[in-house]
């Protein structure tokens, strides 16, 4: 069976995340991956779940992708143009298959992951804009863009994340490589924009780190306060925990070329 690769973009407001939640056997929610599986089986004439589609990152309720990458096994040989215009005719309108290519059969969305960049919008509107609250995150209060410039560079390296980590995290270690974290000012759209990347990111970590990063902006926060959070190893102290409207999974980066031979 040939292996496909495929990135897909979304609109997350309507989804109970990515990952498909059973009950007995039974989808409980609606899901990102619960539609690409009916999409991808449908187009195989074969009963759910008998493909089933891995993506790279399990993103939660709410959050939006532009680039999340999913691989699936189809049991007959066809050009990846024709699988890509094939799924966009069976999926919902808040899914849409961007690029397909073929890939060997060892190629793994998600264990083969070298690198995830992630973005982050917030409005920065005296009040909420209708048209606006169900993609950014909503920050009202005063902001000193030099004062987050400036604490930026203290979430660079590889350091232990466990304060920024939610409470639910259940990875064997809080310990991540953060290579990219900057912010782009907006003014015509009254917007921030957050640019993270990095080798992995814990579970509602970089709404942690934007709403730290908000904080700090903000005056409530010491310009360097978050060196003094990765000592400490404490979630409660990074308090506040940005909105999942304004996250973005933008792109997901690979070791080696996954085209297969």
């Amino acid at each position: 069976m040939p292996r496909y690769k495929a990135v897909v973009a979304y609109d997350g407001s309507e989804f109970f995340g990515f990952q498909v939640q059973t009950k007995n056997g039974v989808e409980r929610q609606r899901t990102v991956q619960g539609e690409l599986n009916r999409a991808v089986n449908q187009m195989a004439k074969l009963p759910t779940p008998a493909i089933k589609v891995v993506g790279a990152s399990r993103t939660d309720t709410g959050v939006h992708a532009f680039g999340q990458v999913v691989h699936f096994d189809l049991p007959f040989d066809i050009q990846p143009e024709g699988v890509r215009k094939g799924l966009n005719t069976l999926l919902p309108r808040d899914i849409m298959i961007k690029q397909v290519e073929k890939v060997a059969d060892d190629f793994h969305a998600r264990f083969n992951t070298h690198a995830k960049r992630y973005i982050y919008r917030v409005s920065t509107q005296d009040f909420t804009d209708p048209f606006k609250r169900r993609y950014t995150g909503h920050f009202h209060w005063r902001l000193d863009v030099a004062r987050i410039q400036a604490a930026l560079p203290d979430l660079l390296g590889e350091h232990d994340f466990a304060s920024f980590a939610a409470s639910g995290n259940q990875t064997a270690t809080t310990v991540r490589t953060i290579t990219r974290a900057d912010v782009e000012v907006k003014p015509d759209e009254k917007e921030l924009v957050f640019t993270f990347e990095g080798n992995a990111f814990l579970y509602n970590q970089i709404r942690i780190m934007v709403g730290v990063l908000l904080e700090i902006g903000n005056g409530r926060r010491d310009v360097h306060d978050i060196v003094r959070l990765i000592a400490v190893k404490d979630r409660e102290q990074a308090r506040f925990t940005a909105p999942a409207s304004g996250l973005y999974l933008d792109e997901i980066y690979y070791d080696e070329p996954v085209m297969d031979k």
